[in-house]
């Protein structure tokens, strides 16, 4: 029985390696099918869940023959027991996976979505080929940077396949992509990576209450000098192109029946507070009518990741999975004019500061690729890792949470100090980069409440510790609202006060968007 557990246990950590992470995976059964309205309805948790599926839905196990039919496929029928992923994405229940409970063949059979058993005989990584003997033959499949490699670390295919040596037995899952055979994902043999050893973080402080204190040689606060207000000239810069913020149509031209866009940016961790803080915001009645916030967030896109747009690979299709949500909202690029990232990177084990200093790196990166991206993006938030001492994963545990927020305070002092590769200011020479400064400040340490009474409860994860839970997602989603409806730089767009106010300064009459100048 060894044998057939481990191949269903590969089959489920491909699928939730294609779906970006180790996320939000559930067990459910189908209830009903309704391909007319492009839904599923499936029962989870003794509770019913109507998805919308779209043409971005991973469905898993199904043959060619049946996956052509999608939901018209006779496997999916009522009764049909799965794992599946549901997202929110624009304020809807969208199926991003699902996978039937043993679909596949067992390994060595090659029926449509098998996980097999092959020994190494070849290896190519400039031709991108590998080849496999499986019962007695060797088979050629093709490699790409979507190969899901299990066990494998690295920036790119080549890293993680470092380990693959000629003679090594894996198990593996292959496809069929324009007419040629190739590898979907692999698990390496040997012994899986082991936990990281667990960090006791009970001596930790928020950045917000260090002052002067120092962790590992480095002062606390959001900003320079232990502080947490911004430095006044850069509080000044921040209310000076808040002031520029108008409903912008779909041209980038200034309209009362326009929007402001607020997009957030990042991993899976992001994408779930979006989804409390989009819970919140359709509650609240005091913000700006004219702000449409749009998820962007996606599983498993790190800042590894998604910080080069033309990059081919990851970032590329990052990129334009936010351009398919901004489109599913009724609104373009050219309407993004602030944006909340909340980044890191998985599995990090480089110790400090070697970790902190490449995910500022990376952070550099991103905030350069979004001045690229959207011409009218005048503000730029960030925020840090949530608390991660509950970790049971190596994924982000602590003290890597904790320490991301001096990778965001060390890239908006990169900023501070005039940096020409981050500069925003026209009148300073060419503009690199949106105006960055801090958001919601999310890392407490655990129960242990901080000034304001914040404070994470186990309970507000899910089981491995990292991703949030419902508890959790609403509780960040209360945090980014109070921010957005009572910081400087964002209380002048986002609050109807702040929109009055600002109206009435300006005569009632829309102040005109001003370009940057390049």
């Amino acid at each position: 029985m060894r044998r057939p557990l481990t191949c269903a246990v590969l089959g489920l950590m491909l699928f939730a390696a294609a779906l970006g992470a180790q996320e939000g995976l559930r067990k459910g059964s189908i209830k009903k099918v309704d391909a007319a309205k492009g839904t599923l309805t499936i029962t989870a948790d003794g509770k019913d869940h109507e998805l919308r599926v779209t043409p971005q839905t991973r469905l898993m196990g199904l043959g060619d023959k049946e996956l052509a039919q999608g939901l018209k496929s006779a496997q999916l029928r009522p009764g049909a027991a799965v794992f599946f992923k549901a997202e929110t994405r624009d304020g809807k229940d969208v199926l991003a996976g699902l996978k039937l409970v043993g679909a596949g063949a067992r390994p060595g059979e090659g029926g449509p979505g098998a996980i097999r058993q092959g020994k190494v005989k070849k290896l190519d990584l400039d031709n991108r080929t590998l080849t496999l003997t499986v019962a007695g033959k060797d088979q050629i499949y093709l490699l790409s940077e979507e190969t899901q490699v299990l066990g494998g670390a690295g920036k790119d295919l080549k890293e993680r396949l470092s380990g693959l040596r000629e003679g090594a037995e894996v198990l593996f899952k292959a496809g069929r992509k324009d007419g040629k055979d190739v590898i979907v994902g692999l698990k390496l043999g040997g012994p899986a990576r082991p936990m990281r050893p667990s960090f006791d973080s009970s001596k930790l402080k928020p950045l917000t209450e260090m002052g002067p204190e120092l962790y590992q040689g480095h002062k606390g606060g959001l900003y320079p000098d232990g502080k947490n207000e911004r430095p006044a000239a850069h509080e000044k810069a921040g209310l000076a192109l808040a002031g520029q913020v108008r409903p912008l149509d779909a041209a980038g031209k200034p309209g009362r029946d326009g929007k402001i866009v607020l997009l957030s940016v990042g991993m899976s961790n992001t994408g779930q507070a979006s989804t409390g803080f989009l819970k919140v915001l359709q509650a609240d009645n005091h913000h700006n009518p004219a702000v449409l916030f749009v998820n962007g967030a996606q599983g498993g896109m790190t800042a590894a990741r998604i910080k080069d747009p033309r990059d081919n690979g990851s970032g590329q299709r990052y990129w334009a999975e936010v351009d398919r949500r901004l489109q599913a909202a009724g609104r373009t690029r050219a309407q993004v004019q602030a944006v909340w990232i909340k980044q890191a990177n998985a599995g990090p084990s480089q110790g400090f500061p070697a970790y902190a200093k490449k995910l500022q790196e990376e952070l550099a990166q991103l905030a350069q690729s979004l001045h690229d991206l959207f011409p009218n993006l005048k503000l730029v938030y960030l925020s840090s890792r949530t608390y991660g001492g509950y970790a049971r994963t190596a994924l982000n545990p602590e003290p890597y949470a904790f320490e991301s927020g001096l990778s965001v305070r060390w890239l908006i002092e990169q900023q501070l100090k005039g940096d020409p590769a981050l500069n925003y200011d026209p009148k300073k020479g060419a503009v690199k980069a949106p105006w960055l400064s801090w958001g919601p400040y999310l890392w407490a340490n655990g129960t242990m409440k901080r000034a304001d009474g914040f404070r994470y409860d186990e309970s507000d994860f899910v089981g491995d510790g990292t991703h949030l839970s419902p508890s959790g997602m609403e509780k960040v989603g209360r945090l980014m609202l109070q921010f957005f409806r009572t910081d400087t730089t964002a209380q002048p767009w986002f609050s109807r006060q702040g929109t009055a106010r600002s109206a009435r300064l300006s005569g009632g009459v829309p102040a005109p968007t001003q370009r940057r100048e390049e």
